[in-house]
Formats: C-alpha cells, sequence, structure tokens
C-alpha cells in the first residue's frame, strides 16, 4: 500500500463527501478509491469512516486521523512546491507593506541586498503605520510590529522588538528620573497613538493613565518625531529600540525604569497562503529571515 496516496485518498473523500467525486477529483477509478480507504484503515486497525447508499461520515478515530493526515499532505505539497522553486527563478513585482519609521531606517540596505541577489524582482514598498489589509489592498508581504492575534494569514517571525522607556538627561535632571511606575504621574508623557497599552502592566497602565488627562505632553502617530522631542527635553517617550537606539548610543536619551519594560513584542512577515507561494515571495521570506540577527543589531547600544 502506498501510505501519502491512501491517505490522499481518504482525505479527498472527506472533502468531496462521496467516493464517486474524490475519484473523479484524482482522475482514478472510485473501485481504487475504495481499496485505498478499505487498506488504510487495515492498516491503521480502525474505522475511519461509516459508509451509507447515500453518505459517509467520519468516526471519531477518522475525525482525529484527518487532522493530522490534512496537515502532512500540506507539508508535502509545500516541500514539493519549495523544490519546484528553486528551478524557477524568482522574478515580477514584489508589493510589501512596511510601518514608515521602521522601513525609513532599516529596510533601504535590505533591499538592495535582496535586488541584487534577485535582479528580476521589482520592488513596490508602501509604508504606512495602519493594519493593511493584504488581499484587499493587493500586497504580497506585509511587515508589522506587535503581539500578533490570531487569522487565517501566515505570519514569520522575524525579530524581537524591544520597547524602553526614555528621557533626555536634561529632562531628567530638571524634573527628577522616575525610580516606580508611579512617579511617571508627575511627567510629561510623549505618547505614541498607534500603540496597543496592556493595561495590566503596571508601567502601562501609568502610562495610559497619563495620556488620558491630556493635559501635558504631545500624542503623535509617528515614533521618530516622538524620539526627536524626547532627545530635546520634552518628556518621556516609550519606544522601540529600533527608533531610539542611536539617540541612546549618544547620550542623547536615558534609558528608565528598565526593571519594568513590557514585554517585547516582535517583528512579523505576514503572507496570505502557505501553499503555492510564488518564488518571489518565498525569496524575500528566506532572505529576509535572520538578516537583523539575533538580538537584532538595533538592540546593541548598551
Amino acid at each position: 500500500m502506498d501510505r501519502i496516496e491512501a491517505m490522499r485518498a481518504f482525505v479527498t473523500v472527506v472533502s468531496e463527501g462521496t467516493f464517486t467525486r474524490a475519484a473523479d477529483r484524482l482522475k482514478i477509478s472510485p473501485q481504487l478509491i475504495s481499496k485505498y480507504v478499505s487498506q488504510l484503515e487495515k492498516h491503521l486497525g480502525v474505522r475511519l469512516l461509516n459508509r451509507t447508499t447515500r453518505r459517509i461520515h467520519l468516526t471519531e478515530a477518522g475525525t482525529h486521523y484527518h487532522q493530522r493526515a490534512q496537515q502532512v499532505l500540506n507539508d508535502i505539497d509545500d516541500m514539493e512546491n519549495q523544490l519546484g522553486n528553486l528551478q524557477t527563478e524568482a522574478q515580477g513585482l514584489l508589493r510589501i507593506s512596511a510601518p514608515v519609521s521602521f522601513a525609513i531606517r532599516h529596510l533601504a540596505l535590505l533591499l538592495c541586498e535582496f535586488q541584487k541577489k534577485h535582479p528580476a524582482v521589482g520592488i513596490d514598498l508602501q509604508l504606512n503605520d495602519r493594519k493593511v489589509d493584504i488581499l484587499e489592498e493587493g500586497f504580497d508581504i506585509a511587515l508589522r510590529i506587535g503581539h500578533l492575534k490570531s487569522s487565517s494569514l501566515i505570519a514569520k517571525r522575524l525579530a524581537s522588538v524591544r520597547l524602553v522607556l526614555c528621557a533626555s538627561p536634561a529632562y531628567l535632571e530638571q524634573y527628577g528620573t522616575p525610580q516606580r511606575p508611579e512617579d511617571l504621574r508627575e511627567h510629561r508623557y510623549l505618547r505614541y497613538s498607534y500603540m496597543n497599552t496592556d493595561s495590566s502592566h503596571s508601567l502601562e497602565k501609568w502610562l495610559l493613565d497619563r495620556s488620558r488627562e491630556h493635559t501635558r505632553g504631545i500624542s503623535s502617530n509617528n515614533g521618530d518625531v516622538l524620539i526627536e522631542a524626547a532627545s530635546a527635553g520634552a518628556g518621556i517617550a516609550l519606544q522601540p529600540t529600533f527608533i531610539a537606539g542611536p539617540a541612546i548610543k549618544e547620550g542623547k536619551l536615558k534609558i528608565i525604569l528598565p526593571e519594568y519594560e513590557p514585554e517585547p513584542m516582535a517583528l512579523y512577515a505576514v503572507y496570505a497562503h502557505r501553499q503555492l507561494l510564488a518564488s518571489k515571495v518565498r525569496s524575500f521570506i528566506d532572505f529576509i529571515d535572520g538578516f537583523f540577527g539575533n538580538p537584532p543589531y538595533w538592540d546593541r547600544f548598551e
């Protein structure tokens, strides 16, 4: 018995609903489909399907086996697609959506190096801090930063993203250095308006309370503006190190309350389908994976 073919026959019967339709889809006879399923049940020692003259029904064992078998077949197809793509030159226009500040600071070199390796791929990079709809807006890949929620999209983790609370030495000298999160009530907060704040975290709770008062501080949808403002002494900012790192390294900013840092976020490459992935998309995913290092190079400032 060819176990892979038997597995594929069983999964197709389940998806098509009858042996006849499964046979049509696989372009083999219904008798061979039935033989494959029977051999599979005999091999496993369990009944996978209850058959009637009109319908088939999965048994409990069949339900469990179907889920795993579908994943195995997907993995096999994916592996074969990858091998096929090795023989196909990556080409065409690759449309990428990326966060504004991250792209400006960290994507130019990556894209240049990628095109040196894949000269037949054109790049259309669109910068936007909002969450784009990949399918609706026609993007091949979106780079996203945060704690991703479950979705139908495929997400590849690329690097950790550390958040630090920081202020200029001059500001801290004038207003004092907070020693506890509750000390933040006396300070100006430079708030990133797109940030999702976790009110259960002690530091973020106090920052959320400060942002609700709106009596002092600055709010902006761009982290570079907030880091420049913090460096000029305007207040305290909570920003990722891929933006704040250079100012910290140059002594323009100091990290405060490091023991209360929020849980690190991550940078992800998000795309729509795992199967039949275009060679230009797969090539870019493979290229960007590991490009930033572990830990990422932007955290090498201390």
